[in-house]
């Protein structure tokens, strides 16, 4: 339950009313990384000393739901002179270290992130005659944070969020997000370590999908360079009926389609619906790690086979990643894809995962034929996988949001894999390993081109290619919500 009250009393009042920390009260007041934070709103607002709050009735660290203690909103005049027009600007208070006394966060020093290490930040064009914020984009912000808290996994810029529906929950196109620095607001030194600012984007299905195959980096630029999309600022307009590229029809090929062709896609995994059958060997077998199976539960992945999925999209990336996302939200079942700038030579090695579970050891088996199953949307992104990833020498994973179950593609310059040339089809446990040759990948690119035309498309549809003995098929999503029927 959250309410929304004038920022006069704690956290914002007291530290916009000067110094005063030879109170003895004001340490208490106003918690040092809070008053670090609120210091970097000040500077940018300084006519805005009490702005408007949505702030959490119930504190996480008393037990509520909602991990952001507070969500700022500030009116910002923007800059006539880039196109900025006016808008309003959310602040979230809660993903750092407010306090310092690990009633939320690990207290870890000064040298590194406070908390996560970042705060959300969202810029939403003010519509005419609008004389107050829409509280929207606090809740929005809140469930982004409960993601955070809940999977332990930060955002970084250039990341994609798949929402599926209207941010605000109107009939808007602007249904998912990307994320980026704030273009204002600048890092803050607090007493509990360093907070960045990661602003909310929101973007249309045509655009996330762009971002997926090429990278999120490489969208926003082009968003920056159209003013009704964003302009500099990354402004969100949710009466936004054009995507950038029915603004400007070249963008899509003399910028996306040839970053792809030249960078390959920056997305290395996705969470999924997803399933894979080991069609070498009879159903009754008990050692079966097949991912759908009749009255049992699916096995579940072992410590080490977790850490080195995680490795999977750690390895071989420029910058720290993090493993396959689970859902943002359970009712939408929608994934948070991972958007990396990885380097040309990708590997599966982990150098840490042989000291997670040193007992627990599952066999790797070589498979002679498998069977893949996908829904629509998993499926739809196998282009991308082959022709973004594979053929770049790079590796994409699928972890289901249903189970343990996860899908690795790999091609022959990914280093650490354990399917090799001579055996493409190897499992350990719930984990399955492809490895497929550029020659082959060109073939099954040919073969699968009706993916990329999903309004023709009709469910259940099959793929196979009899003499590498795989199977493809693409499914609805009441067989992955519902493995018995």
């Amino acid at each position: 339950m959250e309410g929304v009250r004038p920022g006069g009393g704690p956290p914002v009042g007291g530290p916009g009313s000067g110094s005063g920390s030879g109170s003895g009260s004001f340490p208490s007041l106003f918690p040092p990384g809070l008053h670090g934070i609120y210091g970097e709103c000040r500077r940018l607002y300084p006519d805005q000393p009490n702005p408007l709050q949505v702030t959490a009735i119930l504190k996480y660290w008393l037990g509520g739901p909602d991990p952001l203690d507070y969500v700022s909103m500030y009116r910002n005049v923007g800059n006539p002179a880039l196109n900025v027009p006016e808008h309003w600007h959310y602040v979230s208070f809660g993903l750092s270290d407010l306090y310092g006394d690990n009633r939320v966060h690990e207290f870890t020093g000064t040298d590194g992130p406070s908390g996560f290490g970042f705060e959300l930040t969202f810029r939403l064009k003010r519509e005419t005659g609008e004389s107050a914020p829409p509280t929207w984009p606090a809740e929005l912000m809140q469930g982004l944070a409960r993601y955070v808290f809940q999977s332990e996994n930060t955002f970084c810029s250039g990341d994609h969020v798949s929402w599926h529906s209207p941010l605000d929950n109107s009939e808007s196109r602007i249904q998912h997000m990307l994320l980026t620095e704030d273009p204002q607001m600048q890092p803050v030194q607090t007493p509990f370590g360093v907070v960045t600012f990661l602003q909310i984007v929101g973007v249309c299905t045509e655009e996330l999908h762009a971002a997926q195959q090429w990278n999120g980096q490489g969208i926003l630029e082009l968003l920056r360079t159209v003013p009704v999309a964003g302009g500099p600022w990354l402004i969100t307009d949710m009466r936004r009926g054009e995507t950038i590229f029915e603004i400007d029809p070249h963008l899509q090929q003399e910028r996306v389609d040839k970053g792809i062709e030249t960078d390959g896609s920056n997305l290395s995994g996705v969470s999924a619906k997803c399933a894979w059958d080991d069609l070498s060997r009879p159903p009754e077998d008990d050692e079966d790690s097949r991912s759908i199976c009749i009255g049992t539960q699916p096995r579940r992945l072992s410590g080490k086979d977790t850490e080195q999925i995680r490795e999977t999209l750690r390895r071989g990336l420029e910058i720290n990643s993090k493993p396959v996302l689970p859902p943002i939200n359970a009712q939408r079942q929608n994934g948070l894809n991972l958007d990396r700038a990885p380097s040309r030579k990708d590997s599966l090695e982990s150098e840490s995962s042989a000291a997670i579970i040193p007992h627990e050891l599952i066999r790797t088996r070589q498979l002679e034929s498998v069977h893949l199953k996908f829904n629509q949307e998993s499926g739809a992104l196998i282009p991308l996988c082959l022709r973004g990833r594979l053929l770049h020498g790079r590796h994409f994973t699928y972890k289901s949001i249903t189970g343990d179950t996860a899908i690795t593609f790999v091609s022959t310059g990914v280093e650490g894999a354990f399917a090799t040339e001579e055996h493409p089809y190897a499992a350990h446990g719930p984990w399955l390993q492809i490895l497929l040759t550029e020659e082959f990948v060109e073939r099954m690119l040919e073969d699968l081109e009706d993916l990329n035309s999903p309004e023709e498309f009709k469910l259940p549809k099959e793929y196979s290619w009899p003499e590498k003995k795989l199977k493809v098929s693409i499914l609805p999503d009441a067989v992955f919500d519902n493995p018995l029927h």
